[in-house]
């Protein structure tokens, strides 16, 4: 298991928040964040997982975070980073099929060999079969995500339910632009 990255305490938080707040507004816009995050490939974050995060946090919802918000996002991303590490079992800086069911199974999902495979091919940009540790955070959110919308209608926890297709539409789009 690889070693758990600390959290950085606030005055360095703010450091680094001022340093990347070009226009000096007080706000990271997504690009701003962009520059701030790495996903151990020296390439920038994926732009989607970016814009999700900025929704997650985005408590004012004016496109921007301040620094609060900035602080509450950066103890997210240190914990799936730590998360992220804790499943990368060959410490090769991505996730494969198998590390990334052992992930889902390990937050109580059973799902088939065929939809991890789809996950994978879906959020794996470099074409790799794995995914980098943004893409990781957008798929584990998606997942919980949908899950979440999922279970408002599954009143009896039983796995299924019956929706009408714009009640699924709805739920499907809802969980695009507003996140659990």
């Amino acid at each position: 298991m690889a070693t758990p990255t600390p959290m950085l305490d606030r005055f360095t938080l703010y450091s680094i928040f001022m340093r990347l707040d070009k226009d000096t507004s007080g706000q990271m816009n997504a690009t701003e964040l962009q520059a701030a995050l790495s996903n151990g490939t020296w390439r920038p974050f994926n732009p989607e997982t970016v814009r999700l995060m900025i929704g997650m946090f985005d408590h004012d919802n004016n496109g921007t975070i301040n620094f609060e918000e900035f602080v509450e996002l950066w103890r997210y991303i240190t914990g799936w980073l730590n998360c992220f590490k804790s499943f990368d079992a060959d410490n090769s800086g991505t996730i494969d099929k198998k590390e990334l069911k052992t992930a889902f199974t390990s937050f109580g999902f059973r799902l088939s060999d065929q939809f991890f495979e789809l996950l994978i091919k879906k959020f794996d940009r470099a074409s790799n079969n794995s995914i980098t540790f943004d893409d990781y955070i957008q798929a584990c959110v998606m997942v919980q995500t949908l899950t979440a919308a999922f279970r408002e209608h599954d009143r009896d926890q039983s796995g299924i339910i019956t929706i009408t297709y714009e009640d699924f539409l709805m739920m499907v789009v809802k969980t695009m632009f507003h996140p659990a």
